[in-house]
């Protein structure tokens, strides 16, 4: 119920068309009660040939209670799916806003398709909290209130039997349907999740299953997981159409009790005959309100578990990040020096710590290469710089700011990155380059093209999602290329040319060192020639730092590196 208190907070943003919807709705529905009793006291009136101008009056008040009915009822309609949309959007983005933080910490724990079906499928779900769950029980209780206490003033008798029903109607029934609809909803959500899940698992691994021949039964799994999704739909809906069905047979009861008691009265004299009709045809529209309340708890539980799944995610303490104020928005337009102080870290649910210990100080200005065999903690060092990941202890400084004092932005804004996996967009070589920079002119990416040895293209050809028409090499220097044209002064290169030949390698790292002499720079890279430029190399081991120093200081104490640097040659 605390999640959906935070719904409840935002929808409540838009409380100006929550009233006028409210107040609408009310307008509607009292207005349509009052049109059929008007109705039936003018059937009863005119059997009595009344004088002329008394039927007048009577017609015309019944036509005037039509339009009135009409219009309030489109301006409620209009109103409540306005708030609604609105009360979605507010919900989609408030969502994403504690969810961008946790990138990438969300992804240990939750697999794509589930955190997909999450974020659209619960979403949607509760755009009924307020048509379904919120409006309606305040409108219908004003309906229901004013009514019977017109009622009363011709008949007690009935005003409790519409109260009696009133109370079947809107509590008793839905709460009886709701007890099985709790466990109904509880299969929907799960099976909509793992349907989610099965179909990312099967657009990411497409080419996978094809080559390993495993596709149709992957297939065959994504189908039959469907069909049980179906088929928990299917019970949802049947149990809400035998909610709704019940719900409007004992509102048909109600009216009859009605009829039976009122003729009684008549007949007793305690009730005027003429106003029998009325009292029927009230009782008649006075449910017409509470036929959504058939299906209130069924929707007030899907909002319920909704609301769970969604800030399930958010409010999950195995993966938020520290919370510590950021007080540094903007940092210097200059190369940085980089220190590690005893930091530590550990991948969520592994059973190693990534980096135990590590201290490590880069110069401002200087080349770095951190080499290691795979596993080593290379790149999850680089990405503590960029704060994609978060140390569990220890710190980092960027100059003299602690970077858990410095803001995202400002950091990225500093960051020319290439990573291992770089995302290309649908689109063109020059929308995927301006994202580097958007005022950049064609001159400048042509040259930058030249540079990276991808002159053959052109800035209007076409790049498919995440770049699938491109091979590994052209994806690794469309990137460098992106790095090439962004402002900034620390590099950070995570194996940028494991893709490319000797030769386009070394073309590249020409132009590339020209452009950041004056930057800070660190490489991890597998390949261990042509470090000959940099101006300590870290060599890496288990999360620990096991040599450092140049590439001479390093060759002649013929440690590890030097064992790694010979085996290469060995092999070229």
């Amino acid at each position: 119920m605390r999640d959906l208190q935070k719904v409840i907070k935002l929808m409540l943003m838009e409380k100006k068309d929550i009233i006028l919807a409210i107040f609408l709705g009310f307008i509607a529905g009292i207005s349509s009660v009052g049109l059929f009793a008007a109705s039936g006291y003018l059937i009863s009136k005119a059997a009595l040939t009344p004088p002329f101008y008394a039927l007048i009056i009577l017609t015309s008040t019944v036509k005037l209670l039509g339009f009135v009915k009409a219009f309030a009822k489109y301006g409620e309609r209009l109103y409540s799916h306005r708030a609604t949309f609105t009360i979605l959007s507010n919900l989609r983005v408030a969502f994403f806003e504690k969810l961008e933080p946790l990138v990438p910490n969300v992804f240990h724990k939750y697999r794509s398709g589930d955190l997909l079906g999450r974020v659209v499928g619960d979403v949607e779900s509760l755009q009924n909290f307020f048509l379904r769950v919120f409006y309606p029980p305040l409108v219908l209780l004003l309906v229901f209130v004013s009514t019977i206490f017109f009622t009363s003033f011709y008949s007690m008798a009935i005003a409790v039997i519409l109260l009696v029903g009133f109370l079947l109607t809107a509590i008793v029934i839905p709460g009886l349907f709701s007890l099985r609809q709790m466990k109904i909803n509880g299969r929907v959500r799960q099976e909509r999740g793992d349907l989610s899940t099965e179909i990312t698992e099967l657009m990411y691994g497409f080419r996978d299953l094809k080559l390993f021949q495993q596709l149709d039964l992957k297939q065959d799994q994504l189908l039959a997981q469907s069909q049980t999704y179906i088929n928990e739909q299917k019970q949802e809906n049947i149990n809400k159409v035998y909610s709704q069905s019940f719900n409007g047979f004992i509102t048909f009861i109600i009216s009859w009790f009605v009829l039976a008691v009122g003729a009684y009265l008549v007949i007793d004299g305690t009730l005027d005959g003429i106003f029998l009709a009325m009292l029927v045809m009230i009782s008649l529209t006075v449910f017409e309100p509470a036929a959504p309340m058939a299906v209130f708890p069924i929707y007030m539980q899907e909002s319920r578990d909704a609301s769970t799944r969604l800030y399930d995610v958010v409010d999950d303490p195995d993966i938020q990040v520290s919370e510590a104020t950021t007080t540094v928005d903007q940092l210097p337009d200059a190369a940085p020096a980089l220190i590690f102080r005893d930091i530590r870290f550990g991948y969520m649910g592994d059973w190693r710590t990534t980096i135990p210990k590590l201290s490590l100080s880069i110069p401002s200005g200087s080349k770095t290469a951190i080499v290691g065999a795979s596993g080593s903690g290379k790149s999850t060092l680089l990405q503590l710089v960029l704060k994609l990941q978060q140390v569990q202890s220890g710190e980092i400084y960027w100059n003299q700011h602690d970077i858990s004092t410095v803001s995202g932005n400002a950091m990225w804004e500093q960051a020319k990155v290439v990573l291992q996996e770089n995302h290309f967009f649908y689109g063109t070589i020059r929308e995927n380059l301006l994202l580097a920079d958007t005022e950049l002119d064609d001159v400048l990416l042509k040259s930058v093209l030249a540079k990276v040895q991808l002159n053959l293209f052109s800035l209007d050809d076409h790049v498919s999602e995440n770049g699938e028409n491109l091979s590994g090499g052209e994806k690794q220097r469309l990137a460098i290329a992106r790095a090439l044209l962004k402002k900034g002064h620390l590099w950070v290169l995570d194996e940028p040319t494991s893709s490319l030949d000797s030769r386009t390698e070394q073309s590249i790292y020409h132009h590339l060192f020209a452009q950041a002499e004056n930057d800070t720079l660190l490489l991890v890279s597998h390949r261990l020639t042509g470090l000959e430029k940099m101006d300590q190399i870290i060599v890496m081991d288990h999360g620990q730092i096991i040599e450092s120093g140049s590439y001479s200081e390093l060759m002649e104490k013929q440690g590890y590196f030097y064992q790694m640097k010979t085996l290469e040659d060995s092999l070229l």
